[in-house]
């Protein structure tokens, strides 16, 4: 009988050993801690083989989970840009907002027109011109819209206004100066350095201005324009005194005052001069005789006779 050969034990290779490994009973759980060769690199943070490894903590600035969306910052730069561009734009929208509400609010419709400065025209006249500007808002009432519906207004020079919210303009009237009285018909007429018709009266001493001779008429004259260029330079104390004012020729103006007193005046010429002259010659006291002429022809020589 021959005898049985004894099994042969033989080492398993890499392949087997892998697979081996590999097997579990049926049923069994995985172990968390899979026994396998040690890892001989050593620890990062550790300094040998028995090192301990901290864990990161996950909440603070560690390295984040796996699968976690990191929410980057905005930049500063274009955060502040979008928050200026943002106030901009509502500032803007208020602006425009407070810009309609001025232009078109009824709250600030005119009701009251106040006249200032006004002698010869009057006030109800003034009322009545601006009369198509009544329920406009003040904010959209110019001076040139006043003055346009003033125009034919011949005393009115020019006009300021002045809103006073919520519903009252300021109208403030600069008017001509009269110069001269002309006399037209029972009426007499004032008229301003230029011949301009100012206003009428009825009575003569209402009016305390020289009278030049020739009526109406006379601002067609070759001398008309030197008699007013003469009474335009004269102070308002010396024109009141004065009766009237006549001219055979520009170079022969004379002028006649209260008390039978003459002033003989020339031409034009030098007429800033002359009513300096004039107006100090006035202020002497009065002399006996008195003065019956005041002679200013040639500013440097005054003489009075």
């Amino acid at each position: 009988m021959t005898p049985r050969k004894p099994p042969v034990t033989r080492a398993a290779g890499p392949r087997a050993a892998s697979a081996e490994a590999g097997r579990m009973p049926y049923g069994a759980t995985p172990s968390k801690n899979r026994t396998g060769p040690r890892n001989t690199t050593p620890p990062k943070n550790g300094t040998g083989p028995g090192a301990t490894v901290s864990q990161l903590d996950r909440s603070g600035g560690g390295t984040p989970a796996p699968g976690t969306v990191i929410d980057f910052p905005t930049p500063r730069k274009s955060h502040r840009l979008r928050t200026l561009l943002l106030t901009i734009s509502a500032l803007m929208l208020v602006l425009g907002g407070v810009v309609a509400y001025a232009v078109f609010s009824p709250a600030l419709a005119l009701r009251t027109v106040v006249v200032e400065g006004n002698v010869l025209v009057p006030t109800q006249e003034v009322d009545a011109a601006l009369a198509p500007l009544t329920g406009t808002s003040l904010t959209r009432i110019s001076a040139d819209r006043v003055r346009g519906l003033l125009a034919d207004k011949a005393p009115i020079e020019d006009v300021q206004i002045a809103a006073e919210p919520p519903s009252t303009l300021v109208v403030t009237v600069r008017e001509r100066v009269p110069v001269a009285v002309l006399q037209s018909g029972r009426e007499f007429v004032l008229i301003d350095a230029e011949g301009r018709q100012l206003a009428s009266v009825a009575q003569r001493d209402q009016i305390k201005l020289p009278l030049i001779d020739g009526g109406t008429n006379a601002v067609n004259s070759e001398v008309f324009s030197s008699i007013t260029t003469v009474l335009a330079e004269l102070p308002v104390g010396v024109l009141s005194r004065l009766n009237n004012a006549s001219a055979a020729s520009v170079d022969s103006i004379q002028l006649s005052l209260s008390g039978d007193q003459r002033i003989f005046w020339g031409s034009s010429e030098r007429s800033a001069e002359k009513a300096r002259v004039l107006e100090a010659m006035l202020a002497m006291p009065a002399s006996d005789p008195p003065v019956r002429e005041f002679d200013v022809s040639t500013p440097d020589r005054p003489v009075t006779r």
